[in-house]
């Protein structure tokens, strides 16, 4: 059996590196949204306490999928590949970025890219990838399950936070997805992007939430994890053979104060036997269970049946 940690929408805290050379509108705004409310909702403390308590499981791997920063800004870049060095090495953590990590055009620095070793296929997965765009997909293979990372951040405009998979690292993904499920192993796609119609409105859906559900439906994948919405959700698809595909969204790591219908930060931990493809997917939730309070479980469900799950969520309206 494996475990799998993911978590999902960071947003470390403080905002580092703003000058006068890096606004624009977008960030300009994004920055006064901070000021006025983010910095009392996405808590730095809430990020320690989970990470403090994830380092007391035992798992096999850690997932982070995406939206580590806040305005994509070079600074804050470099704050989070030095949290992502706390959290584990590369060959134990995997990221994808969200949109907040691709805020704006940054021109000639490297942005996300300094968190590539987090980023790339390993040996053994690099052989499955064809064709990757900008290095994605990537496959990582974790004790005979397949993590398949996916890139959904792309810059915007403002009051926009829309993803693109693109149609160059969609025909990547079918191929790769289609010859590890040959192999048979079992296949998990990390995107931070809701990847389906209808569960993102227009402007913070993905742009290609109907060709990445083509994709997924066409080729299988076990479970695709995703966050964006600040919310827990879950939906079912039927891959090839009418195999079972789980797609489930985790709600922010950083929040700490009740906003909306958001749930307080938390981390989920998936238990899977990588070598029985279509077998259950356990998944505990652990979090924050009050403000300003400790860390413990706060949900539990088995995929296919509910355990004390928290409900499945409808479009959300994070970012």
């Amino acid at each position: 059996m494996l475990t799998i940690a993911h978590m999902s929408d960071v947003h470390l805290a403080p905002i580092t590196g703003l000058g006068l050379r890096h606004i624009n509108v977008k960030r300009a705004l994004g920055f006064a949204n901070w000021l006025r409310k983010r910095h009392k909702i996405h808590l730095r403390s809430v990020v320690d306490a989970l990470v403090a308590d994830l380092a007391r499981q035992k798992v096999d791997h850690i997932i982070v999928s995406g939206d580590l920063t806040n305005l994509g800004l070079p600074g804050e870049h470099e704050a989070a590949h030095s949290w992502l060095k706390t959290l584990g090495a590369p060959d134990r953590v995997s990221v994808v970025p969200g949109n907040h990590d691709s805020y704006c055009r940054l021109w000639s620095d490297p942005g996300v890219e300094r968190w590539r070793a987090y980023m790339t296929s390993d040996a053994s997965g690099a052989k499955r990838v064809e064709n990757a765009v900008n290095g994605f997909p990537y496959v990582r293979i974790i004790g005979g399950l397949a993590v398949v990372g996916v890139n959904s951040a792309v810059p915007t405009r403002p009051f926009m936070a829309i993803g693109e998979v693109g149609e160059q690292q969609l025909a990547a993904l079918a191929r790769t997805l289609a010859k590890l499920g040959a192999e048979g192993l079992r296949r998990l796609v990390v995107v931070h992007h809701p990847p389906l119609p209808g569960l993102a409105d227009d402007r913070r859906g993905l742009s290609d939430a109907a060709r990445m559900e083509e994709t997924l439906v066409g080729h299988g994948a076990d479970l695709v994890l995703h966050g964006h919405n600040h919310r827990d959700m879950h939906a079912v698809r039927q891959g090839p053979g009418g195999r079972r595909i789980d797609v489930v969204g985790i709600a922010s790591a950083s929040t700490g104060k009740t906003y909306k219908d958001e749930p307080l930060g938390r981390y989920n931990l998936i238990t899977l036997d990588p070598t029985q493809p279509g077998g259950p997917i356990s998944i505990v939730s652990r979090g924050v269970t009050s403000p300003g309070g400790p860390v413990g479980e706060v949900g539990r469900r088995v995929l296919g049946e509910t355990i004390g799950a928290p409900a499945a969520s409808a479009a959300g309206r994070g970012s």
